[in-house]
């Protein structure tokens, strides 16, 4: 077991046990209440029965207060244990992350799954066994969504890159800080997707409540009905139907816009929930110190001391209340809080000034708690790997070398191979026979590229690019969909890294067997004439091919173009494999063997 798999272990075993000692509190609890229930009432009857009727009304007054405390105790233990339940969770987690088992996390990305991408397909970004499966701890959609968009390019500037290594490089040492981070997160029902619903109300003008004449008219008006009920039935100073004509006006005064108004406040006491623990989240963002500009600066949109000042908790908790407030439409005394208070107007009167002044912001915060998430995810795999190197982002341009790179997702499996593109030699020819690599290596620059723009670690001893646009043409089948045969597809696809070259992009491409779809001439040509092409422009990348002839090309385009090859090797009769990256033209093949190895009957060829 190593040091990282010891930390996970002693924190899951201290959560399990912490566990334990709150179950046998929340027992206790329950004994304690019903036991405050039973001498409570007991009591309460015995004074009555004597006729000791303030006696027996300050015991029953003084055990409910009582029980009431501990109720909410009891509640509040029980949270707890859920919390704390979820941190054993992802300790859990954690620890089948790094034993190689996490294949079978439910956080897949398969809604992000996009085949016109111009390279997630290809280097399983998403979907079953996929880096986004590996490494999310992503628990709100908005979370979800950054990891998306920066797994998927989105990446900025070259600047952007470094702060984002130097923000996942502190977050990777807050562990304790992260796992709550993300137990937190977790209580959002449905991942605080319900927040989407107020997006449109947020920018609603609503003039009407935030006219100061009306508001004073409908904040004094329950007061003057409420006066005329009490002197009218209390007192008898007038007649009853002045109150009556009151109540009725205030009756008449809910009709217009009702529609409207039930709109707008259902939605909003809909978020309740994701008000709360969105404000929770950032309150633990706001109290932790950051060294980091990147998180500092993060910090800055949820909290800020000077002018303007920001505190998105207090806002939050404001929100949160005037949610709490429309909540009570579900109760049935609602209709006379209505009535008599004018309460929907008042709720909209206390909205429209909290969207007045922070409408434009609540999006802000909430992205800004996904963009912790997103590099919480990333942190994991600095604090699971620390072997792992935070790449050089360089200056020169098409440039991607790196010591000892192996595939992020293979674990114990993968092999390490050294790997250089750079002038003059920026296109890498991979021959080599079936099974024997070709094609993880492609993948394993891929996706190793994919976490160094995100800001991650590689898995490699050095490793050091330049900022590049990654296209790669490799998975691509049948569209039955839209009739398009894996040939046509494939053309299609190798179209846009071809306009991108056009569109002066510095480019970073993957091709691997490309053109298999049609007859070995026009594969050749085509072939040949494509590494031309992108020989010619601002490109760096590999060609996989079993098409040996390609290899003159070394020859023909003076050093731009170089060969290497996967090999096998036979052993007690066995095809073996080192998966080992070697310089030159393949010299073996193994076609014959392998469907010799599968029962075909191949007769006198293979001799």
């Amino acid at each position: 077991m190593n040091y990282i798999e010891k930390i996970y272990s002693g924190r899951k075993k201290h959560y399990y046990n912490l566990m334990k000692r709150q179950k046998n509190n929340v027992l206790c609890i329950s004994r304690l209440r019903f036991l405050i229930f039973l001498v409570g009432m007991s009591l309460t009857i015995v004074f009555y029965t004597k006729k000791l009727y303030y006696m027996s009304c300050s015991v029953f007054i003084a055990f409910l207060i009582l029980f009431i405390f501990v109720v909410k105790n009891h509640y509040k233990v029980k949270e707890n244990i859920s919390f704390v339940k979820k941190l054993w969770s992802i300790n859990d987690d954690s620890l089948n992350r790094i034993r190689d088992n996490w294949t079978k996390f439910d956080k897949r990305g398969d809604e992000f799954r996009n085949r016109d991408h111009s390279y997630s397909e290809d280097l399983d970004l998403f979907g079953k066994d996929s880096l986004f499966q590996w490494i999310s701890c992503c628990e709100t959609y908005f979370g979800e969504r950054k990891l998306k968009d920066i797994l998927l390019g989105h990446i900025g500037s070259k600047e952007d890159v470094r702060k984002r290594q130097e923000a996942v490089s502190e977050l990777q040492h807050k562990l304790k800080w992260r796992q709550h981070f993300q137990a937190k997160a977790s209580f959002i029902k449905n991942g605080g997707k319900d927040i989407l619903k107020i997006r449109d109300i947020l920018k609603m003008e609503n003039p009407l409540y935030r006219n100061k004449y009306i508001k004073i008219l409908f904040k004094i008006m329950p007061i003057v009905t409420i006066s005329f009920i009490i002197m009218s039935f209390a007192f008898h100073l007038f007649g009853n139907y002045i109150s009556y004509a009151a109540v009725t006006v205030q009756i008449a005064l809910l009709i217009p816009g009702a529609k409207n108004r039930f709109n707008i406040l259902g939605n909003v006491a809909e978020i309740r929930n994701s008000l709360v623990v969105y404000g929770e989240i950032i309150s633990l963002i706001s109290n932790e110190k950051f060294q980091s500009t990147y998180l500092n600066s993060l910090k800055e949109v949820l909290y800020k001391k000077g002018e303007p000042s920001i505190d998105a908790v207090k806002k939050l908790h404001d929100l949160n209340r005037i949610s709490e407030n429309v909540s009570q439409r579900r109760n049935i005394l609602y209709i006379l809080l209505d009535i008599f208070l004018l309460w929907d107007y008042q709720c909209m009167f206390a909205f429209e000034n909290w969207r007045v002044e922070n409408g434009g912001l609540i999006y802000s915060w909430i992205e800004t708690v996904g963009q912790f998430e997103m590099l919480n995810s990333l942190s994991i795999i600095a604090f699971d790997h620390p072997s792992w190197v935070i790449p050089k982002i360089l200056d020169t341009p098409l440039v991607f070398e790196a010591n000892s790179m192996a595939h992020p997702l293979l674990g114990r499996r993968a092999v390490c191979n050294n790997l250089t593109l750079k002038k003059p030699s920026n296109i890498l020819l991979i021959t080599g026979s079936n099974m024997s690599g070709k094609s993880t290596l492609l993948r394993t620059a891929g996706i190793n590229l994919v976490l160094a723009y995100a800001g991650a670690p590689v898995r490699a001893k050095k490793f050091s690019c330049s900022i590049m646009k990654i296209y790669t043409c490799m998975r691509i089948s049948d569209n039955l969909e839209e009739n398009i045969s894996s040939f046509y597809g494939e053309i299609l696809r190798i179209k846009k890294i071809v306009e991108a070259c056009k569109r002066g992009e510095q480019v970073f491409f993957l091709l691997d067997e490309i053109f298999k779809g049609t007859n070995s001439i026009d594969r050749h040509l085509g072939a040949k004439i494509l590494i031309k092409n992108l020989a010619a422009g601002k490109t760096c990348g590999m060609v996989s091919t079993h098409d040996l002839e390609l290899a003159d090309m070394e020859k023909e385009n003076g050093s731009r173009v170089k060969n290497y090859h996967f090999a096998e090797y036979y052993e007690d009769g066995k095809i073996k494999f080192d998966y080992k990256l070697r310089r030159g033209v393949s010299t073996t093949r193994n076609a014959l063997y392998l469907m010799k190895m599968a029962g075909i009957d191949i007769g006198e060829s293979s001799k």
